[in-house]
């Protein structure tokens, strides 16, 4: 009974932490039973992986966004801007014609670029300005959604025809040649996965160390062991039905990057704790050395950054720019942050939890479209979701949990 009782006490403790995968977990056991296994399917789920792209990069952005108290409903149609923009830079035919095209190795550099300044602009606004970051990113997307209409006017839809450009949504990490065993599976993909499992183990296992060091409070080591074995075999799971269509995207690559990045910078620097310092009390950290101007232009500017690296995903993936690019990414984008354990009041979130509030809005629709349910209840469905995450936010706050 003690056993159990370390479990309940422990998922009580950490239920904003666990309830997300606990959820996910949930949607994907419904839906693999009620489509009688397709949603599980290899193909299904790496498609699921290279929907969930570019909604998931402008969730880790907006966690960030949301932790230090604002919001940025621009970033939707300045994702679609900055892709047509890609778009016109390599393939508009007024462009080719004049010899101007630019490669890809300069169109994506620049157009992040342009994300920055884009996000440091509206940053302008709210810290130098003092306007409210809803107002000053309200009037970022009306901007934004008139420039698209702008540059694609002559053309409508831009076709891109640069195969690495397309391959960034599109295509997936090659296989390692002249290997018979397991014939049908991605070897490389297995490899990884296999890479994966070792260093979450080691990490798992060093941090428990350091904190055992300082006399920390960590896990009984019964349920640790659980975590460790539980996480690895997610982990071999995914890999697995990865490696049984094409294995691990570009798309997938991008996204494990940014988030390794941004999980380290929140979780193991200065700067991460300080983002945190002013989520939870802007005033305190103000008084205790701390910029908070300067953190709004970094995160500010790194969500500019984050929409221009989606709005490439996401014209990658189409291989061609439209008028109607952006529509709605950022309200998918805040309930992925939402649903992902971000805190609505600021000073609470995780950059992994973003993830996989990405992944469980899109396996709602993913799910819901086997089924054959219509789009009108599918926003229904997706609208009563972000209100429980909240609505969980709000209890588990006042519960002091």
């Amino acid at each position: 009974m003690t056993f159990f009782s370390d479990v309940k006490k422990i998922l009580q403790q950490n239920i904003r932490e666990y309830g997300m995968y606990i959820a996910l977990f949930v949607i994907m056991i419904i839906f693999t039973i009620t489509t009688e296994g397709t949603f599980i399917s290899s193909r299904n789920i790496v498609n699921l992986v290279n929907q969930t792209g570019y909604i998931a990069i402008l969730a880790i952005g907006m966690t960030l966004v949301i932790i230090i108290r604002h919001i940025d409903l621009s970033v939707g149609f300045l994702a679609g801007f900055l892709g047509a923009i890609a778009a016109i830079a390599m393939a508009d035919p007024k462009v080719v014609q004049a010899g101007m095209s630019l490669p890809i190795y300069i169109v994506i550099p620049l157009t992040l670029v342009l994300g920055i300044v884009a996000g440091l602009l509206t940053a302008f606004l709210v810290a130098q300005m003092k306007i409210p970051s809803f107002v000053a990113s309200l009037a970022g997307w009306l901007i934004y959604r008139g420039a698209i209409l702008v540059v694609t006017e002559s053309t409508g839809t831009i076709i891109i025809n640069d195969d690495a450009f397309n391959a960034i949504g599109n295509g997936f990490v090659p296989d390692i040649p002249g290997i018979g065993i397991l014939p049908g599976i991605h070897k490389l993909t297995l490899i990884l996965g296999i890479i994966a499992i070792i260093a979450m183990a080691l990490s798992e296992f060093n941090d428990r160390r350091k904190k055992l060091t300082y006399n920390f409070e960590v896990l009984p080591t019964e349920i640790f062991i659980l975590k460790v074995i539980f996480t690895s075999a997610i982990i071999g799971g995914i890999t697995w039905v990865l490696s049984g269509y094409q294995g691990l995207s570009w798309t997938a690559v991008i996204v494990l990057v940014v988030t390794i990045i941004y999980n380290f910078i929140m979780s193991q620097t200065v700067l991460g704790r300080h983002i945190y310092a002013i989520g939870g009390n802007p005033d305190a950290a103000e008084l205790s050395g701390i910029s908070v101007k300067k953190l709004i232009y970094v995160v500010f500017g790194s969500m500019g950054m984050l929409s221009a690296l989606s709005g490439i995903l996401f014209a990658s993936r189409l291989q061609s720019a439209t008028t109607t690019a952006g529509t709605l990414f950022e309200l998918d984008a805040i309930a992925a942050a939402y649903v992902g354990g971000v805190s609505a009041a600021g000073g609470v979130g995780k950059v992994v939890g973003s993830i996989i509030g990405a992944l469980v809005m899109t396996s709602l629709t993913s799910g819901m479209n086997l089924m054959g349910i219509g789009i009108s209840y599918q926003y229904m469905v997706r609208g009563a979701v972000l209100a429980a995450a909240v609505i969980f936010d709000v209890a588990t706050r006042n519960t002091g949990k």
